[in-house]
């Protein structure tokens, strides 16, 4: 990985920040995506440190905010010309419904059109690298979701935490899957998989801040809990192996190709959902 730049969303904790370590020990050039300022130089230290890699830089936005979003990618397409791994990990749980700076709900703005949005910014210099990858952390939750109301993304009509966090990570896949559609059709190198990590033992859900239930919740869930250096062993896999060279539209478990849901294979749906999301979070804005 030396020589190459890897692009890491909520890299100052859990699975971001150990993949962010394990990349930076094989030499890349890190480029941590962090929303608080004070966690993520701590752990940009720690990283750095722990790695004996200089090159460990970082950029702060909140992933939840569009404008902020805009604002990281354009300051990353002038800082790197060549962005060789992208790897969209940044996500929350949240126990209530809330909104955005940009009127959308939290789970869903953050952990679906975040990735959405900040890929396609990036895809000039993504493209600019030879054998790009983009790496998309899904979960292994979005079976939940049988059918997409396209009427009630935003949880409008009811809002229940996990099925919220399904419809994201369901987002994400058919977004992974889509997107290699997209590229293929191209002739473009750069590839793009998806992974379930897992349930990961990190800060998953503390932004959530005073709610009992999501406390319980993850007591109730801690003999299940992977470590995040477990957790981050696919996205370091998909990141750098050289097994995965050309390998794209995948969704990955452990290590190993495996199958998502029927529903996350319906075409005309990810494309449909690929066009309801390019609404609510535009690629192209008016001068």
């Amino acid at each position: 990985m030396k020589g190459k730049t890897v692009i890491i969303t909520g890299a100052n904790s859990g699975i971001g920040k150990a993949a962010a370590l394990a990349l930076a020990k094989m030499g890349a050039h890190i480029v941590m995506i962090c929303r608080n300022p004070e966690r993520a130089n701590l752990a940009r230290q720690e990283i750095i440190q722990q790695s004996n890699n200089q090159q460990v830089d970082l950029f702060i936005c909140d992933l939840s905010v569009q404008q902020q979003i805009r604002q990281l990618a354009s300051k990353l397409l002038q800082t790197y010309p060549r962005i060789d791994v992208l790897l969209n990990n940044a996500g929350l749980m949240t126990s209530k419904r809330t909104i955005t700076q940009d009127g959308l709900e939290t789970t869903f703005a953050t952990n679906h059109i975040a990735y959405f949005l900040l890929t396609n910014l990036l895809l000039p210099n993504i493209n600019a690298a030879p054998n790009a990858r983009i790496v998309n952390v899904a979960s292994g939750i979005h079976p939940m979701i049988r059918e997409v109301d396209f009427d009630n993304l935003q949880s409008e009509k009811s809002f229940q935490p996990f099925t919220a966090y399904a419809l994201s990570k369901l987002g994400n896949i058919l977004f992974t899957y889509e997107l290699a559609r997209r590229l293929a059709a191209a002739g473009s190198n750069t590839t793009v998989n998806c992974l379930h990590p897992g349930f990961v033992g990190s800060n998953f859900g503390q932004n959530d801040t005073g709610s009992l239930w999501m406390h319980w919740s993850m007591k109730l869930l801690k003999p299940f809990i992977r470590t995040p250096e477990k957790g981050a062993e696919t996205a370091v896999y998909l990141a750098s192996a050289d097994k995965v060279t050309g390998i794209s539209g995948q969704y990955f478990v452990d290590c190993k190709a495996a199958s998502s849901s029927s529903l996350s294979y319906d075409t005309a749906l990810a494309g449909r959902f690929w066009q309801a999301t390019e609404k609510l979070a535009p690629l192209t804005t008016e001068a």
